[in-house]
């Protein structure tokens, strides 16, 4: 189980990094769609290119921090039937469901979206408006980032199943998410992260 949960957290590190990056995808929007607004409404100038490349990094926020979002368990709950589980149940539901549901999910959606990226990049394929951009790139977001949630979901599964057989800590306490990163990098003897020993000494 050490070994398991040492993949785990390098899974989990690489999806903190992407989330580091999405957030200043989202800043770039803001910038991109700022400077089109001034653009149009005081000059008269418009770009579809610069349209198109908000909605880019909006698929790249999207696509690529769901892994992040799994991680920080900030995912949709049904919290009014979750809050009255106890944590083994709440964790063994967690199992099934990435077991049964999310990881076939996000191996179907790879397998179907794959050649679509793979047909676009190899034809070339351009938006339909003029001056637009290429669309593969934004295609590709779609395996890109279901690859990244399987990961995500792989690693919490490890993390859930540590928690079940006395392993690990209950990492679905979201109220004491650093205490249980510690603890996780406690069981395999490793020394928690300067930012989440940091916060939790707050």
């Amino acid at each position: 189980m050490g070994t398991l949960l040492k993949l785990s957290q390098t899974i989990d590190a690489l999806s903190r990094l992407i989330g580091r990056i999405v957030i200043w995808f989202i800043f770039a929007t803001a910038v991109i769609s700022a400077l089109n607004a001034v653009a149009r409404k005081a000059f008269n100038v418009g770009s579809n290119a610069f349209l198109e490349i908000q909605w880019y990094l909006f698929a790249a926020v999207f696509m690529l921090g769901a892994g992040y979002a799994f991680l920080q368990n900030a995912h949709v709950r049904i919290d009014v039937v979750a809050g009255k589980l106890s944590a083994r149940v709440r964790n063994i539901v967690d199992v099934i469901g990435i077991i049964v549901f999310l990881l076939p999910l996000c191996y179907f959606m790879i397998s179907f979206s794959w050649p679509v990226v793979h047909g676009a990049y190899v034809s070339g394929e351009v938006s339909s408006n003029a001056g637009g951009l290429i669309r593969w790139p934004v295609y590709a977001m779609v395996p890109a980032g279901f690859a990244l949630l399987g990961l995500q979901a792989i690693s919490e599964l490890f993390k859930r199943i540590a928690f079940l057989t006395g392993k690990g800590p209950d990492s679905l306490a979201h109220d004491t998410h650093n205490d249980a990163e510690e603890h996780l990098h406690a069981a395999v003897g490793d020394t928690p992260p300067n930012n989440a020993a940091g916060e939790s000494q707050k």
